[in-house]
Formats: C-alpha cells, structure tokens, sequence
C-alpha cells in the first residue's frame, strides 16, 4: 500500500509540474527545495499565502483541523494554532516584502520544535519571463543535532503543503 501511495505522490508532482529535493543534507540539516509553476497574479499569491487554514493539510496539524490556523503577515507575525484552552506557533515572519515577492519564516514546524532546530521557509514568486509562467519556489533550511535523519519525512511533508499551495493558486 506505501508503495502505491508513494506512487501516487511522484506522478501527481510531475502532473502538476512539482520539482521537490532535498537538495543537500549532513546529519546536521538539511535542505529542501520546491519548484513550480503557477497562473496567479503576485498580490493573489501574497494573499494565499497568508491564509494557511485556505491549503495547509489538517493532517499536519496538532488540532486536527487547518481552519485553527492563522497567520499575521508582518514581521513578528505569527503562524499559529489555536488549541483546546491554547496554541502553538509554528512559525514566525522574519520578512514580508511584496515588490521582491518574497516572504521568509523563522519556520521549526512539528517536531523540529522539540529539537531546538533552527528552521527558515523562505517563499518566492517571481514574475514570469515574457511569455513565460510566474514560479512559486520554496527553500526550506534545518540545522539542528540529528536532523538530517528527519528530512525524508520532513520533505513528505512539506512536499505535500507545497503541493495544495500550488493547486489553490491554480483554482484547483
């Protein structure tokens, strides 16, 4: 059955033009990198972007529903949760800088927390090229002890929200 789903994730990445790696990795860190085309204008995206609970996997959540999550797009921001009588921030904004389409998080999701790793999602949109499609890209930076084991689950993960982001901005 693993099998089957995982190759299901592979032809439904090449389907929609997804170019996910983990792009370089010591027992230290790791990188991941996403790629990938999208039609949406550059203000469509910034404001997607900012509306996680709109294409984050209630899978990936501690409370089991995307629609408790928020986010403040300015520096200080918080990406954050709400729980039962609490909450979680998962990432802090660093950066938002919309006539460089970019927006950067100070990012140690799930259980990189608990590690005390450092994590940055840094996201671009650049504009296309005449003729050409603008690209969302992701870049995803892990340091921390024993890290590097966590980044082919970590990039599953990630892989899967870069994934939804992509579509939603397609209108899928």
């Amino acid at each position: 059955m693993l099998k089957i789903l995982s190759t299901g994730l592979v032809l439904a990445l090449f389907a929609t033009g997804v170019s996910a790696e983990v792009r370089a990795r010591t027992d230290n860190g790791f990188t991941l990198g996403f790629e990938r085309p999208v039609r949406a204008g550059p203000d469509t995206v910034l404001e997607t972007v900012a509306m996680p609970s709109g294409w984050w996997s209630s899978d990936h959540t501690y409370s089991g529903d995307a629609a408790n999550i928020r986010l403040d797009m300015i520096p200080g921001g918080c990406w954050c949760e709400s729980l039962p009588g609490g909450g979680v921030k998962h990432a802090e904004v660093v950066m938002v800088w919309p006539g460089r389409r970019m927006v950067r998080f100070d990012a140690p999701f799930g259980p990189l927390q608990g590690m005390g790793a450092d994590a940055v999602l840094t996201m671009t949109w650049a504009d296309p090229a005449e003729g050409g499609e603008r690209v969302l890209r992701w870049t995803f930076v892990v340091n921390g002890p024993g890290t590097g084991a966590m980044a082919d689950a970590i990039d599953g993960v990630m892989t899967e929200q870069f994934r939804r982001l992509g579509d939603r901005l397609d209108g899928h």
